[in-house]
């Protein structure tokens, strides 16, 4: 994050309702996204991204707490007078109207002599690809041409903050993956700070500088998408990114910067903690299915082998009847390493497990 800073939350709440109807969608979130920074809200549905994104609008008023843009606080201004632009998942461009109006409909709200608003139209459309395209209607689009559409039209009047809800999800998934890129890109060409609000954790990993992953109105952790994947601070995190297996171990001991511990069958893991847990604690394990090396050996038993392509993926039945998921890269020949029935052993690299705080 830079030193300058963009938006912040300060110990915002929403309730919607009253009483026993009562909703608490946001409860005293506090947080600062930086200038020029690509930030994303990830979470399950009705965790509060939306609202908190709609609060930065000025689309809904916090029942307590501040919103600040630059360091102003912004509660009290409507949204057209905040220096920001949402781009909505439906892109809401106006069927009545060539790409070209489209993109210059803010300007021209705005006043923006004729002259500059053709010039900044025509930059918009060579930004995001699409010269040349200025005279076709929205029912003339793709859907991957319409967000394009839509983000010209929300970067033209150079908003400070772009607010971004779900635009990806309405595409096709090879689109998605390709959009990806060209977002994080448009962000890093015009500077200006972008705020993503998604459920999808790979969008949230590939782009983001920083995420804050919300449950239940809160923000359960926040940092960059390195932090937040190897180093989840609890369950949530850990099962909400990815794919992650929780392993019941005791403690054994410190060893250097890991703590040693043992799960069911004996297997043995030198596990990452943000506190070290006292000798003979019982704790839980973040293990992630690509960090586990399958050996000859007596850990456990292979009960399913999936081949997906790239990867080899197998559960595994542990000593106590535990199950565990592994994915190993399948060789050159592509044939699988081990098979149904086989006895395996395991071995997890140091710092490849994670100990839970919760």
């Amino acid at each position: 994050m830079t030193d300058q800073v963009a938006v912040e939350a300060r110990a915002v709440t929403k309730i919607f309702g009253a009483g026993a109807d009562a909703v608490r969608a946001l409860d005293n979130v506090s947080l600062t996204i930086g200038e020029n920074e690509f930030f994303t809200l990830l979470g399950p549905s009705g965790c509060g991204k939306t609202t908190l994104l709609r609060l930065i609008a000025g689309f809904e008023l916090p029942s307590a707490g501040d919103i600040l843009l630059g360091g102003q606080s912004v509660v009290h201004l409507p949204p057209f007078k905040r220096p920001v632009n949402t781009v909505f998942q439906s892109y809401a461009l106006f069927p009545h109207m060539t790409v070209a109006e489209n993109i210059a409909f803010g300007l021209e709200m705005r006043g923006v002599a004729r002259a500059e608003t053709t010039k900044a139209v025509e930059d918009m459309l060579a930004l995001v690809k699409m010269s040349g395209l200025g005279g076709r209607h929205s029912s003339q689009l793709s859907g991957g041409q319409q967000q394009r559409v839509a983000l010209a039209r929300a970067l033209a009047n150079h908003p400070r903050v772009l607010l971004l809800d779900e635009p990806l999800s309405a595409l096709d998934l090879k689109l998605r993956q390709g959009m990806r890129t060209e977002l994080k890109n448009l962000q890093q060409k015009t500077g200006i700070t972008f705020v993503f609000v998604t459920h999808d954790q790979e969008e949230a990993l590939t782009m983001s500088d920083r995420v804050a992953v919300m449950e239940h109105g809160r923000v359960q952790q926040l940092g960059t998408p390195l932090d937040i994947y190897e180093r989840p601070v609890n369950r949530f995190v850990a099962d909400f990114i990815g794919d992650t297996n929780f392993l019941p171990a005791t403690v054994v001991g410190a060893d250097g910067d890991f703590v040693r511990c043992r799960a069911a069958g004996g297997i043995e893991v030198r596990a990452s903690a943000a506190t070290k847990p006292a000798a003979n604690a019982t704790v839980t394990l973040a293990l992630r299915p690509e960090k586990i090396v399958l050996t000859a050996g007596n850990h456990g038993t292979v009960t399913q082998s999936v081949y997906i392509g790239t990867d080899t993926t197998y559960d595994l039945r542990l000593a106590d009847d535990s199950q565990l998921s592994v994915r190993v890269q399948n060789a050159v020949d592509g044939r699988a390493h081990f098979k149904v029935g086989d006895r395996v052993g395991i071995e997890v690299p140091a710092g490849g497990a994670r100990i839970l705080q919760d």
